[in-house]
């Protein structure tokens, strides 16, 4: 008793006093019992008689009682000097996050205590059954950022799982936790790591996800001896070299997609699909492009050289003697030919000038209309144009498929074509390819994309018609443009580069137009394919966001590569896309805006894979100023705004996506900025108007 009592305040101790204590109470009550037995059976009174009639009964009894004890004293003496092994283990791990929370700063704050229970009481922590080991850590978008210094998180012996996906760490990977002998699954995507790949990995481990990092170096040859490897994702890295020819029994999952991998794929993983090598140039084989075929000639032997051949002479003169008759004999077939030629053109002329003016029109209309444009309208439902309440548009199908069309562009969803009607009225038809919704869906989502539409800064959709083979939206013409040829078409022809005010104003409207669909379509109703592209500009340059609405409609992966540098961490990996998603595509609009640079580049090692990673390495160094396009930086007085707005897009494109602002609030935020823009620029005009003494 005074040894629980005086180590109380020593917790270490408490266990192993409380376990000392009762052992010493189980043997004293296990000495007086067999005590109080002895003597029932040697002076109670008639023990001579007992003892002589019950003597077997009563020896069997002792001795099971006896054995059991002797069991249990046992037990006690082997198991006593394990429990503060035990203990000592779960105070090792405890320590060891510790020291890991002390040294990594994190934004949201965990609730780790020494004084709490590991097991049950901290965030992101599980341990094994027997409480003696913490078994997996997920801290997923949480706020870590900085290094992760070594032995830490290494310390967990007993670690079976490790998710820090979607922070803001950074640095070198320490090698000891790839490392860990019990280690099954790593989950450190959507970070800055950087350094080489590791080379030191855990033989026991299934699922390994780098993606989303800057680690480097080539893949090495340890990971052939990961053979529970059952999932690989290093997509978007700078890892390079040739992918090793390997042969990992268990993997069902590989994304080696936009790094710098070379050479020809294995065959090995030729059975994986387009999208897990795709954003490698100088990687070939199935299932991406053919690898060239080099055929070399055999360089010339010394023996060649001092022993010249002498047929060849024979052979060339043959071969002059037989140039002369077959120039003879081509003459003769060319001018044949030439006449039949200019006989089939006299005749087609004759023929063209015999048929009616109207024929000709038609047909020159015919000749400059896209072959594939209407071509599974079907014939019996070629009226069947539907038109949204307020259209004024007054024409059916037929005509729309008699007009003279345009290609305008190849978009994720279709091709967009412009079409001149007969009475000069100009629209654009959109030709929808992988729909994967039928007729009954899609017609529900033409309603509610109709009633979104019903917005200033949203294109509206005026008419739509549905067969089996051929689904075409007909939308407003809007001749200014869109935002992304603003930003990136050719200036050399005389096109004037958008200035400061006009990209507020745009990314304004856009915004609006965003927040509007999250509003009004419900908390579940999203854009979810918002890039430069889909913003199209009025003639006093407002921005107004188009192809509402028709994700849901679409076969995902045919769509997801083209507007990758879009899409958000989650989009990426679930393939499913929410508001919070638009959220994110806004933001990399903004730096698109900002930058004036392309969301995604892989021409080369020295372009941008990764729009905003780009931006948030420039401005971790303080360089603020490299990040903006060189139009602005030539304007004056608008820095405070510029770097105001960059704050903007930094907060939509958070990895986690509960960090990320809600439409509204970044409509709100743009007003102000475009606000005190305005307020500094009148200012400054008044300024500029005082006449100086």
């Amino acid at each position: 008793m005074q040894c629980l009592f005086f180590n109380k305040k020593k917790k270490g101790n408490l266990t192993f006093c409380f376990l000392f204590t009762s052992i010493f109470f189980f043997s004293w009550i296990l000495y007086h019992h067999f005590a109080f037995d002895m003597c029932f059976l040697w002076r109670a009174p008639g023990a001579a008689e007992a003892r002589n009639k019950h003597s077997s009964f009563q020896t069997e009894q002792l001795s099971m009682k006896l054995l059991s004890s002797i069991s249990t004293v046992v037990f006690l003496f082997f198991i006593l000097p394990v429990v503060p092994q035990i203990i000592a283990e779960l105070n090792s791990d405890r320590q060891a996050l510790l020291d890991f929370a002390t040294a990594v700063p994190h934004i949201r704050k965990l609730n780790w205590n020494a004084s709490t229970s590991v097991c049950t009481s901290w965030v992101g922590i599980t341990c094994n059954t027997n409480g003696t080991g913490v078994v997996a850590v997920h801290l997923p978008g949480v706020g870590l950022y900085g290094p992760i210094p070594a032995n830490t998180i290494g310390r967990l012996n007993s670690l079976k799982i490790l998710s820090l996906r979607s922070n803001s760490l950074n640095g070198k990977l320490p090698s000891d936790i790839p490392s860990l002998p019990s280690l099954q699954h790593l989950y450190l995507q959507q970070n800055n790591f950087s350094g080489v790949f590791p080379a030191l990995i855990s033989l026991q481990l299934n699922v390994l996800d780098l993606s989303f990092n800057s680690f480097t170096g080539s893949i090495p040859p340890t990971i052939q001896n990961l053979t529970q490897l059952t999932a690989l994702y290093l997509q978007n890295n700078s890892i390079s070299g040739a992918i090793p020819d390997i042969n990992l029994p268990r993997l069902k999952a590989l994304n080696l997609s936009f790094n710098y991998f070379n050479g020809t794929i294995p065959s090995s993983f030729q059975k994986f699909s387009y999208y897990s090598f795709v954003g490698n140039s100088l990687l070939c084989g199935l299932p991406l492009k053919r690898c060239p075929t080099i055929s070399s000639s055999p360089s010339p032997s010394p023996n060649d050289f001092l022993n010249p051949p002498t047929e060849p002479q024979s052979h060339t003169a043959s071969n002059k003697k037989l140039g002369s008759n077959s120039i003879t004999a081509i003459a003769i077939g060319g001018s044949a030919v030439l006449f039949l030629l200019i006989m089939v053109i006299f005749v087609c002329f004759l023929k063209r000038k015999d048929g009616a003016r109207n024929t000709v029109l038609k047909g020159k209309a015919e000749s400059e209309k896209p072959k594939d444009f209407g071509s599974g309208v079907q014939e019996a439902e070629k009226n069947k144009l539907f038109f949204f309440e307020g259209c004024s548009y007054n024409f059916d199908l037929e005509d729309l498929l008699r007009a003279s069309a345009e290609v305008l562009g190849k978009g994720s969803y279709g091709t967009a074509y412009k079409a001149v009607l007969e009475d000069g009225t100009s629209v654009v038809v959109k030709r929808l390819k992988e729909v994967a919704a039928g007729k009954k869906e899609f017609e529900q989502q033409m309603e509610v994309i109709g009633r979104v539409g019903q917005h200033p800064n949203i294109v509206p959709l005026r008419a739509y018609y549905y067969s089996k083979d051929e689904k075409l939206l007909v939308h407003n013409y809007m001749a200014a443009g869109s935002l992304s040829a603003f930003l990136h078409g050719n200036r050399a022809g005389g096109r004037n580069s958008l200035d400061w005010n006009a990209r507020v104003k745009i990314c304004l409207g856009t915004a609006r137009g965003i927040a509007r669909i999250h509003s009004e379509g419900g908390a579940k109703f999203f854009h979810g394919n918002i890039k430069a592209s889909n913003v199209l500009l009025t003639p006093d340059l407002d921005g107004c966001i188009s192809d509402v609405g028709l994700t849901p409609l679409m076969n995902f992966p045919t769509t997801m590569y083209k507007t990758i540098g879009y899409r958000a961490p989650e989009v990426i990996e679930t393939r499913k896309a929410s508001q919070k998603s638009d959220v994110y595509s806004f933001g990399v609009l903004l730096l698109e805006m900002l930058t004036g640079k392309a969301p995604l580049q892989v021409q080369g090692h020295d372009s941008v894979a990764d729009l905003p990673r780009w931006v948030r390495s420039v401005v971790r160094e303080e360089w603020t100023a490299e990040v903006f396009d060189v139009e602005l930086v030539r304007h004056q007085n608008i820095e405070e705004e510029m770097v105001q707005m960059l704050q903007i897009a930094l907060a939509c494109v958070a990895k986690a996506p509960d960090m990320r602002p809600k439409m509204d609030e970044v409509v709100r935020l743009i007003e102000e900025i475009q606000h005190s823009d305005s307020k500094n620029r009148s200012s400054s005009d008044a300024e500029s108007n005082v006449q100086t003494p």
